[in-house]
């Protein structure tokens, strides 16, 4: 997906989200406020972590507002520590209200991600292997989610099933068997597409080799075990490791001579990076130009 295409679908849902929580007005807000305020609300860590999601954050709030504006006081990816001033939002006194919850939970949940992705990825280090996400995103999050593994300094895996071909195990049933379904793969797709196998056994290893798999996806298994399938493979595939992979066991997992390490906790587990809009100020006494 290119980036207009994925900025096309961010917006899409941001519209969404703001029609999820204000479907015909905002009571709350129109009960304090009966006309256009400028002013101005801090955005507070109280977390430490990477901050991620901040154009998200700031666009949110343009939906409402095509004035509204966020005075950075630091970049996307940079570490904050809880307490720290991380910018200053301007815009209709209303839009600010009305926009914060929705704004917090897209730039919470991305500096979540992105905050776990940073963590993990340093495990990596020195070992020549990667760190990818998976499709275990939430619903209509993934654009999101997989912007924030990438700011973390992971890398993304196939953003759907559009992009690539990755042949499961129900895949494989369905086929009649690795080979097949490797067969019936090559037959379908372009040459310039690769094929990755999921494999669950040292036999199933072997049968992905002979079949000229691309990649071969090592699910489930023990250290030893990859080790193991790593010798068999010989370099005849890009190898990735994948399932129950945590901060605990990732550099293991990438010790065992992998080339990725995929991990559907980066986006499926990661708990938000709390932040807060605090200490609203209103601007002037008239209404915004």
């Amino acid at each position: 997906m290119s980036p207009t295409t994925m900025a096309v679908v961010a917006e899409r849902y941001l519209r969404l989200a703001l029609e999820e929580d204000i479907t015909s007005e905002d009571a709350s807000t129109e009960s304090v406020m009966h006309e256009a305020r400028a002013a101005q609300v801090d955005l507070i860590a109280k977390g430490g972590g990477v901050i991620c999601g901040l154009d998200v954050f700031e666009r949110t709030f343009q939906l409402i507002d095509p004035t509204a504006r966020l005075e950075r006081l630091v970049a996307e990816g940079d570490e904050v520590r809880s307490g720290q001033l991380v910018g200053r939002m301007c815009a209709d006194a209303r839009a600010l209200l009305s926009g914060e919850r929705v704004a917090l939970n897209y730039l919470q949940r991305m500096s979540g991600i992105a905050t776990c992705t940073r963590r993990m990825a340093a495990e990596l280090r020195g070992t020549g292997a990667t760190l990818v996400d998976t499709r275990k995103t939430t619903p209509c999050m993934r654009v999101f989610e997989k912007e924030a593994v990438r700011v973390g300094g992971g890398t993304n895996h196939r953003y759907n099933l559009s992009d690539g071909i990755l042949l499961k195990d129900n895949h494989i049933d369905a086929a009649g068997g690795i080979g097949a379904a490797v067969a019936a793969a090559r037959a379908h797709a372009p040459f310039v597409r690769k094929v990755e196998v999921e494999v669950e056994t040292l036999d199933q290893v072997r049968e992905a080799v002979e079949a000229d798999a691309d990649i071969i996806m090592l699910d489930n298994m023990t250290p030893p075990l990859m080790r193991e399938a790593v010798r068999l493979i010989d370099g005849r595939a890009q190898i990735e490791a994948s399932g129950n992979v945590g901060l605990a066991n990732v550099r293991e997992a990438a010790e065992a001579g992998v080339d990725f390490v995929s991990c559907g906790a980066l986006t499926h587990s990661a708990p938000i990076l709390d932040l807060s809009m605090k200490h609203l100020r209103l601007l002037d006494a008239g209404g915004l130009s």
